[in-house]
This record gives C-alpha cells, structure tokens and sequence, in this order.
C-alpha cells in the first residue's frame, strides 16, 4: 500500500510539473491571447483591476498591491500579463528586456488630482494651476523629461519652496516610476512629484508628502489625512461619487506587459559566430551609461539587451569576460586599445560620427566664448595640429610643458580619467592625453589654475549644469538632448562610433571557460548586494526601515504587555462590568483581522487628528497584542495551584505578596514560550504598515525594487532581517526563561 501510495505521488508530482512547464511556455502577443486560462494581474483598487474584469471576464484578474510585486508574479510565471498605465508600463519594459507592450491599448483615461468634497476652494485653485500650466508649456516639459524611452538620467529641475506657512499633505504612491518613485536622495521625485513640488509653490505652502499603498489613498483623502492626492489616479464615475477630480492633467492609456516570445527572449551564445552588425540583433550590447553610444543602442537594437556600464574599464572588461557579446565605443579610442588588447577587435564600419566639444553652464557665456576664442587661436598657430599629430596619428603619450602664470583664481573642469588613449589617461599618477592638454593650453590661455574634476561620464553635464564644475572636457559629443541642459563649444573635432568584439567570436571558435566564465552564485548575490544596497546608498531606506519597525515592535510589546495585564485582572474579576469589557474587548480584537484594526484607527477613531502613523501602529499593534497575551496571562495564573495562594495568606502574605512572590513567578514560566512566539508574530505583522504611509522594512524593499526591478535580491534581504530581529527576541525570552527557571538557578549553583 505504501509503494502504491508513493507512486502515484510521484506521478501527481510529474504530471504537475509537466502542467507548469506547459503554461510557462504560453505565449501572448495579442489582446485576443487574453482568453481562458490566461492570469492578469493588476494593482488593487486600479482601473486596471476594473478593466482587467469587465474587458476580459474569462481571465483570472490578480490583484496586487504594488505594481512590482506584479512583475515579479509574471517574470516567475506565476501569471501571464500585468495591466497598468502606459508610463509605468514603458519603465517596465525599459528595464526588463524579457517584458514587452501589447501594442493595442486596452483602454484610454483621464488623469487627475483628487481632492476631499468640501474643499471647493483648493479645487479652483488647483484647477486654474493645471490650466496655467497647460498654456506655458509646463506639462508638456514634464511629460518630455519625465516620460521618455531612453534610460538616460532623467533631467531634474529645482523648485524653490516657502519655509513657513500651512503645510499642503500630497498622498501618493511612490513606487511607480517614471509617475512617483523615491530617488538617491531618499525624496519622492517623478513626473508626479514634480507636479505636486511645482503646485505647491504656485500655492506658496511647504509641501509634505504621505507616501502609502495605492488603495489606501482614497481613505486618507476622506479622512482628512492627506489634503490631495497626486498619484496618476483616473477619475472615474465610482471615485467621483466619493472625492472631487480636477481636471484632467495627463491622458493615459491602460496597456498589457507581457513576456516576449521565447525566440525574441533569445539573447544568443556565447559560441555563436558573429560575422556583422546585424548578427547583434538579440545579442547583449555593452555601452557606456549617459553616452550617444547608449542613446544609439537602445533605438537602434530594440530585441538586445543593453547593459549600460559606468566607465569604460567596465565596459572593455565586460566584453572580455563574455558578460555582453559586443561593445559601442569611441573609433578613435579603439584603435589606442586595440594595440594593448591583442584578442579584441573592431566589427564592421564605423556606425556614425559626431562633432565633440567641450560643455559649459547655460548662463556661463562669457568662458564659453573664450573657449571659442582660444580655440580659433590654436587652430590658426598650427598648435592644434601639432597635438592631433603628436596623440592621435603618432600615438604618443607624453605631454609637453604649458607655462602657466596661474593668477586669476582656478578653473574647474569635468573628465573622465580612463576615457583612454589619445584623449584621457593616468599615467605616473598624472592625467595625459589630447583633451588634457587641451584643457591645460586654455587654463593657461585664461592664466588660471587648472583643477580636474574626475567623475562617471553619466555625471558630468549635471555637474556643468549645477555649476559644481565650470566646463566638460571629455570628447563630449553634440546632441539636441544634451543642448537643452548644457551648452557647446564650437566643435573640435569628429569622433566616430563603432562596435568592438572578442576576436574568437569573429572566427567562430570556441569561447573558453576562462574567456567567458559563468557568473557564480556568489557573484550574482555580489552584483546584487551592490545594486541594491550600496548603489544609491539604499542601504540608508533598509536602515531606516528596519528603525521603524524596531520602534514599532518595541513600544507595540510594552503597550500590549501592560494592556494585556489590565484585561487580564478585568477578565479574572468578580465583577460583572468588568468581566464583560474584557470578553468583548478580546473577542473583536482576535476576532478582526490586524489590518483592519490599523485602517479603522488611523482613517477612523484618528480621523480629524493630525497624529503620527508610527503611533498609530503602535496602538494598533498593541491592541492586538493585548487581545492575545490577556488570555495567555490568565492561562498560566490560573494553571497555578489554588492551595498555594491560600498557603501564602495563610503565612502572613497579603494577596498582593501572594501573587507577586508566589504565584506570578511559576505563571511567567508557564506564559514565557507562548509570549515569545507571539511578540514573533507581532514583529512580522508589522509588515503591513505601509498602509498607513509607515515606511518600515517592507516598504523600503518596495521602494528599492521599485528603481532596481530586482524582483527577489530586496525581498530576501528583508527576510532576512526579519528573520534576525526575531532570533534576538527569542535569544532574549529564552534568557529570562532560564533566569525565571528555579531549577536552572540551582544547577548553577
């Protein structure tokens, strides 16, 4: 029986995996897909969720909190398409090459802020703010640096605030890049972000934002929470019966992502012959982050992956380790490389060229035209063409000596130290190459000292634009793009772009283990740590968080323990008020789901009182701890004896003595393992905070996926800590377990 029972395990067990890797292998490219037997997911409370059931009734719709939580169900297969707004959408499939757009919208929408009925007053002013902005232009500059394709950095503009004043509260939900999400910096930022920044200063009113899960705006809006809501929220019918919409400041679209067919998913082998450009369709291309290689690679390679690199050692390092199959890079810098890097070599023509130049701030015309001036001036000396001569059509790699007088103050100028040969290197702990001594010819031409700013290519126009340096010299090539935030120089000279690869992949020979090697466990969980702890310095949200849900642990405990002993003597005494308080109290409070009690308190019982969400938590936690614990105290006093209490006032003890030096002690040994498991328990409930706009460990992991689309590092990570701060209350508990243990006293002794 035992065999038969076994085998027929085994064949359940085959049968249901077979069944997985059949659906896995579904593929859905249509909106006609989206028939029976096929998953959505969707954000709760969305119109996502709404159209999600009505246009598509035979799907099964699951619904999400958070959007990423959604990309993580489809990247696992756990469902088959994701429907949300088209922004979202777009980021999504930016940064996820195995994710693509139906390109058939479901449906179209209006976006809006919400605001509480009743406030007719900031409605108008709200209303006339977005009518103002439709007609400078303001939305549409919005709409330009926030929505775009590229995965260039996006383009940040200051907003001056008043300090004083009444402080306007903007709900939101920032975990919905480009629309909302939390930057470097740890500030809500975004197409949404901004928006809510620029209204408040139009209103003159200091700006708070309450960050918090997307269905849980509503409530706070109509508990007086938060003052508007500014979240790509759709007005719709439903909504409109509970909170007022301004009108509509974006129009949105609602599209499916789903995951592209399993021969577009292809990324090649790293064996694979590559004989042209065009081999580099579904290949893994390696450029460098922030550059016109990137910008080039991603319209022009829509089905490769394209892994953006921080400086160009990176970049060349990843081509011969086989981590990508090919790399764009500057012609000219090439061919210096390509004499030291024996086993690279070029593919193809050169892609295309561009004018470079050096780069200015927009108000710092005056350098700019001196620059001009002093480049027209070598040109004409016949010095420019000695040094395209000497670095370039030579390959020489000494510079020359630039008297420089040095007393008119220092000229900071932006580079990228390893941009190579003939332009930028370090040689002897000293930068050289064409654009150095270019820069130095014209620090001395202005007779001040030069000062090189060394710094990620990605990095340099926002210095130039921040004026943190006062000019870019690091082959910086002309673009429309770049000109809107910086300004050039007259051109200097043209560069061209090309495609580099490792010679075996030419011939089509074998690559070696030691030329591509796999990466290990340990160096994805490296790589991993790094994007998502280090990068950003996101380890400031964990550490943030993981105070938060200390704090709210801790008081929770002490609240609840002290509570938990009240009602415990209420539900043990002889009168009747008493008795049945504490049975009510303790049957709702088991008997209501957690959540549920935090909501009511903070949108309810808190309604019209400005108070902190950690306090809230606190009490909410607390209560149901309470609700718990009486029960457990009451356990273990009445698992003592009876005769014992009656002996200690029988020796002279009151009732009070009795209970404290004779009976609580053996209860607390009773009560002890109990408690301990659910002051673990209380630790984890705290995970739902979010709700209530508490960033603790669960909503830094959501803000922290939300911008490196890791859809498992963060969440590990968090349970991890989890899992630690539970281990330290049960060390801790096990300790006075042992303190409280009369037979661990007298072995000890």
């Amino acid at each position: 029986m035992t065999n038969k029972n076994l085998s027929l395990l085994l064949i359940l067990t085959l049968f249901i995996i077979l069944l997985g890797c059949s659906d896995s292998e579904k593929s859905i490219t249509k909106l006609e897909d989206l028939k029976s037997g096929v998953s959505i997911g969707a954000m709760t409370g969305s119109t996502g969720e709404h159209l999600s059931k009505t246009r598509f009734p035979e799907a099964v719709t699951k619904s999400f909190d958070d959007i990423m939580d959604g990309i993580a169900a489809l990247k696992s297969g756990q469902i088959d398409a994701v429907i949300t707004g088209y922004p979202a959408a777009l980021n999504v499939t930016k940064h996820n090459k195995e994710l693509m757009l139906i390109t058939e919208q479901v449906d179209f929408e209006n976006t809006a802020i919400a605001i509480k009925k009743g406030n007719e007053e900031l409605l108008k002013s709200v209303n006339e703010i977005i009518a103002k902005f439709k007609n400078d232009g303001t939305l549409a500059d919005l709409k330009r640096r926030w929505l775009k394709t590229d995965l260039l950095p996006y383009e940040i503009v200051d907003i001056q605030l008043p300090k004083d004043g009444e402080v306007i509260k903007i709900g939101t939900s920032a975990t919905r890049e480009p629309f909302c999400f939390v930057d470097e910096n740890q500030k809500i930022t975004g197409h949404d972000g901004e928006f809510a920044l620029r209204i408040a200063a139009e209103l003159k009113r200091p700006i708070q934002f309450v960050d918090m899960k997307f269905s849980a705006l509503i409530p706070a809006l109509q508990s007086g929470k938060v003052d508007m809501i500014v979240a790509g929220m759709t007005a719709t019918e439903e909504r409109a019966k509970s909170i007022n919409f301004s009108t509509s400041y974006f129009k949105n679209s609602q599209v499916m992502i789903v995951k592209k067919p399993i021969d577009e998913q292809n990324i090649g082998n790293k064996n694979e012959q590559i004989k042209s450009i065009d081999d580099l369709k579904n290949k893994q291309i390696g450029v460098l982050l922030g550059s016109v290689h990137d910008t080039y690679a991603i319209k022009n390679f829509p089905n490769a992956k394209i892994m953006q690199y921080k400086n160009p050692s990176e970049l060349i390092l990843a081509v011969k380790s086989g981590k990508v199959d090919a790399a764009m890079y500057t012609s000219e810098t090439l061919y210096e490389i390509l004499r030291i890097e024996k086993d690279l070599q070029i593919l193809g023509d050169t892609l295309f060229s561009v004018p470079i130049a050096m780069g200015f701030n927009q108000k710092n015309d005056e350098l700019k035209e001196k620059f001009n001036q002093f480049l027209q001036s070598v040109k004409e000396n016949g010095i420019f063409d000695d040094m395209v001569k000497r670095w370039i059509t030579e390959g020489k790699d000494e510079m020359p000596k630039i008297n420089n007088l040095k007393q008119n103050g220092v000229l900071i100028i932006g580079t990228v130290s390893d941009k190579g040969l003939p332009f930028t290197i370090v040689k002897d702990n000293k930068l050289i190459g064409f654009d150095i001594e270019l820069a130095e010819r014209f620090a001395a031409f202005l007779g001040k000292e030069v000062k090189f700013a060394d710094m990620e290519f990605g990095s340099l126009i926002v210095a130039a634009a921040t004026n943190k340096i006062d000019m870019i010299c690091s082959t910086l090539m002309i673009t429309e793009e770049r000109a809107k935030q910086i300004d050039f120089s007259d051109a200097y000279m043209q560069l061209g772009a090309s495609m580099f690869i490792l010679k075996n992949r030419a011939d089509g020979s074998e690559v070696t283990k030691e030329s591509s090697p796999e990466i290990s466990f340990f160096q994805g969980v490296i790589q991993s740590f790094k994007s998502n702890i280090i990068q950003e310095n996101r380890y400031l949200l964990i550490l943030d968080g993981l105070q938060t849900t200390a704090i709210i642990s801790i008081l929770a405990t002490i609240f609840g323990t002290l509570l938990g002993g009240l009602v415990c003597f209420m539900r043990m005494s002889r009168r009747k008020i008493l008795l049945v308080t504490a049975k009510v109290f303790i049957s709702v409070l088991r008997g209501t789901p957690v959540l549920v009690v935090l909501m009511i308190i903070f949108y309810v019982v808190f309604a019209s009182v400005d108070i902190d969400p950690v306090f809230v938590a606190v009490i909410a936690f607390g209560l149901n701890f309470a609700a718990y614990v009486s029960e457990m105290f009451r356990t273990g006093i009445e698992g003592v004896d009876r005769g014992q209490t009656e002996a200690g006032i029988a020796i002279g003890f009151s009732k009070v003595k009795t209970f404290i030096y004779i009976v609580l002690p053996q209860a607390t040994r009773r009560i002890l393992p109990v408690y301990k498991g659910e002051m673990i328990s209380l630790v984890k409930m705290t995970s739902i905070v979010g709700y209530i706009a508490v960033q603790d460990l669960t909503k830094a992991s959501d803000i922290i996926r939300s911008r490196t689309f890791d859809a498992f590092f963060p969440l590990i990570m968090v349970a991890v800590l989890y899992f630690l701060i539970s281990w330290l209350l049960m060390v801790t508990i096990g300790y006075i377990e042992r303190v409280t243990n009369p037979k661990a006293k007298m072995s000890r002794g």
